[in-house]
């Protein structure tokens, strides 16, 4: 891959230690960078002023993921539906075959926030009978969190799918997988 900083320099008809001393930083920082050293903060932003390009044009472009895997398992989360917690044991199994490492992340933040909502839903399941007593409920006090979380359960399948079609990110997930 060729490095972005000197083809820039280049363009410039610069030296590396002419740009150097134009940028104020050192030959070697220069030197640094340009064997593949990763660009940031203030560095990054003195040689692109220095060059006269945005910030982004210095640094080094992602190639295309393809994220079929990762929506892949994101669907297959829709199983809980049908099979009780196969929100998570399918999303599950297809992560931990996935050799990509993005996609795989993605996977374990999918399957992370599953397990998460899964729980929740147990211990609704559970103290509904107990709480339905104490009111003196007649109607089945289990059908609103079985209902409620089921629906959000979908919204973020559904949401988390146009995001990686769209952005190729999840739009929902927990701050850390635990995975």
């Amino acid at each position: 891959m060729e490095n972005r900083l000197r083809m820039l320099r280049e363009a410039k008809n610069l030296t590396q230690t002419e740009l150097a001393e134009k940028s104020g930083l050192s030959l070697r920082t220069i030197q640094r960078i340009e064997a593949g050293s990763v660009l940031k903060g203030f560095t990054l932003k003195t040689l692109a002023k220095v060059l006269d390009t945005a910030p982004d044009n210095l640094l080094p472009h992602k190639p295309a993921t393809d994220l079929s895997r990762a929506k892949l398992i994101n669907r297959s989360a829709l199983l809980g539906l049908i099979i009780p917690y196969g929100n998570i044991i399918f999303p599950l199994i297809l992560t931990h075959k996935t050799k990509d490492l993005y996609n795989k992340e993605l996977g374990e933040h999918i399957v992370s926030l599953q397990i998460v909502l899964s729980v929740i839903l147990s211990i609704m399941m559970i103290l509904s009978p107990f709480i339905q007593k104490w009111l003196a409920i007649r109607f089945p006090l289990f059908l609103i969190p079985l209902i409620g979380i089921i629906s959000i359960k979908l919204f973020v399948i559904i949401r988390n799918g146009m995001s990686l079609n769209h952005r190729n990110e999840l739009q929902i997930k927990l701050k850390a997988s635990f995975l």
